[in-house]
């Protein structure tokens, strides 16, 4: 007899204040090592999404952004203290590029996201250091 798959509902909020609901299915784990006589466990299938991995938010040079308004942009999202947002600032003037932040996707997309809020040009790629 097939069982319904469970789903948890989760709810979200886009920056200008709208707001949505995804439904997720939730894999059902079996204790491990719990077999019926006779049978033979089932590997898992390989379609988990590794959500540890690491993620860099790397922010770029743009000719538009002062280099005041970008230190002040680094404090406000990153929570940065000058000296910091400082250097990263002149990082990005000299190099094109600082990675500014280093960690799960989940949050590096979120600080990419806020970064292009405030007109900054950022990415996120895969930390292959992490």
């Amino acid at each position: 007899m097939n069982q319904p798959s469970a789903q948890t509902l989760h709810r979200f909020v886009l920056a200008d204040g709208s707001s949505g609901l995804l439904l997720f299915p939730v894999a059902r784990v079996s204790p491990a090592g719990v077999t019926r006589p006779g049978t033979k466990p089932v590997p898992a299938p390989d379609t988990q999404v590794q959500l540890a991995d690491s993620w860099r938010v790397v922010l770029l040079n743009d000719p538009v952004n002062r280099m005041s308004y970008v230190v002040m942009v680094l404090r406000r999202v990153l929570g940065f203290d000058e000296p910091l947002a400082r250097q990263h600032m002149l990082a990005v003037h000299e190099r094109g590029r600082s990675v500014v932040w280093t960690g799960i996707r989940e949050q590096a997309e979120a600080y990419m996201f806020a970064l292009h809020q405030w007109h900054l040009t950022a990415i996120i790629q895969p930390d292959e250091a992490g």
